[in-house]
């Protein structure tokens, strides 16, 4: 059975560091591209942010007795797998699992007008996973 609290504080961190990202996008990529410490900000909750998800995700995974995932995308496929979100949803957020591993590995592919792009939706995926997890838990 998956431990309620170890959930509902990774889901908290989650829902913090979405909401800095939200208040730290703004309005304009030529402003984004300047603000190097912006981008270094954002970087890090959104690495924290799809961190805590997969948290969740192998959490659930694992107390459920589902298995272990065999990657950090898979993790959110397991739960679509079980119901838990929807399929859809864990592909967008697989999507982010990737963006996670280059921002924490450091990869040459980190693209900053991609992520200004792609931020919103995945922000969006974020949300959608938090709601159905706080549903499953039975909280707001």
């Amino acid at each position: 059975m998956t431990d309620r609290e170890v959930v509902l504080r990774r889901l908290t961190a989650l829902r913090e560091h979405v909401g800095r990202m939200r208040r730290r996008h703004g309005d304009s990529l030529a402003e984004w591209r300047r603000d190097v410490d912006r981008q270094d900000a954002l970087g890090m909750s959104l690495l924290v942010a799809v961190q805590n998800a997969l948290d969740i995700a192998l959490h659930i995974a694992a107390d459920e007795g589902w298995g272990v995932p065999s990657s950090y995308a898979e993790s959110f496929s397991v739960l679509a797998n079980h119901a838990v979100i929807e399929a859809g949803l864990a592909d967008q957020l697989a999507n982010l699992a990737s963006l996670r591993n280059r921002l924490a590995h450091g990869y040459a592919t980190v693209d900053v007008d991609r992520i200004w792009t792609e931020l919103p939706a995945g922000l969006s995926a974020l949300e959608a996973f938090a709601a159905a997890i706080a549903l499953r838990l039975g909280t707001p």
